[in-house]
């Protein structure tokens, strides 16, 4: 999927500001630098005028971010280096821990999205890339989560 869409899903889902959205961002990693000017170019779709691609960098600091938002810092562990490659697996993982989802949650979410997923399919987008139960997820997978997380929080989508 792409980070943009996913960007403005999540910002939509949280009712996020432009501020919210940078400070978020910066919790992961205070040097990080993103202007609160440059976040109305990333939540553009393609083809606008003025849209500007949201990195992986910049979506991997945002979710790293919102996991510290919702969990607190976690000072008991090393920082953990941020991600170069952003897959759907890894957006699925990092909402999973940043809204302390469970699997019930997880089948949830996907239901009320109208997107049922078995246990066996769900616990494959979780699993580490080189196992042979590894499934990659899917744009309509992400799609469909993030609809059914907006369902959750706002109660439309």
């Amino acid at each position: 999927m792409i980070n943009n869409d996913v960007l403005r899903s999540i910002r939509y889902m949280l009712d996020l500001s432009d501020g919210k959205v940078v400070e978020i961002t910066q919790l992961s990693d205070p040097s990080f630098q993103l202007d609160k000017a440059d976040v109305p170019a990333l939540l553009k779709k393609d083809g606008e005028p003025g849209a500007v691609d949201c990195s992986d960098a910049i979506l991997a600091h945002f979710l790293d971010g919102l996991i510290v938002y919702f969990r607190g810092p976690d000072d008991s562990q090393p920082k953990r280096p941020v991600e170069s490659r952003i897959t759907n697996n890894l957006v699925l993982k990092k909402l999973r821990v940043a809204f302390q989802l469970k699997d019930v949650d997880m089948h949830e979410i996907l239901e009320a999205a109208g997107f049922p997923l078995s246990r066996p399919e769900m616990s494959a987008l979780f699993r580490q890339p080189g196992n042979r139960h590894y499934k990659p997820c899917g744009d309509q997978i992400l799609r469909n989560f993030l609809k059914g997380l907006t369902l959750r929080f706002r109660g439309t989508a």
